[in-house]
């Protein structure tokens, strides 16, 4: 991803306008974020920011651009945050138009500090994470 929040600030080698092609046609949009020092991360808040760029244009009905669309969250790391960044992250798509129901987070987190990932620590084989990870579908 490059820089700016419009077509008009995005240089040949940014892959915004495609990416915002296709959130534009989607009915589901997930933001996906590690955590970093307890925070979302720095491409996540450009993601944010980008989406927040674009939220004034209308669709052919005349309806902003995100009416009806749901959004939702998924953070992975090794240390706490995952709250945090899942509560900022669904604040900022609710505060631009995405609809935000009940149970559109999930996250796993590992032992703080270094660690395995989410497959070498057999996260998926993990009764409370299955059931996250199924209720958020």
């Amino acid at each position: 991803i490059g820089h700016g929040i419009t077509e008009k600030a995005v240089n040949e080698e940014d892959e915004w306008p495609s990416i915002f092609e296709k959130v534009k046609e989607a009915d589901i949009v997930l933001i996906g974020s590690p955590i970093w020092l307890g925070e979302q991360s720095s491409i996540t808040t450009q993601i944010i920011e980008r989406l927040y760029g674009g939220s004034s244009l209308t669709n052919n009905k005349g309806q902003y651009i995100y009416y009806n669309k749901v959004g939702g969250v998924v953070v992975t790391g090794n240390e706490d945050g995952a709250k945090h960044v899942s509560r900022s992250v669904l604040y900022a798509l609710s505060h631009i138009g995405f609809t935000i129901p009940p149970n559109v987070d999930t996250y796993w987190v590992g032992e703080a500090g270094p660690g395995p990932s989410f497959i070498e620590a057999e996260g998926y084989k993990n009764d409370f994470t299955m059931q996250h990870v199924e209720m958020m579908a």
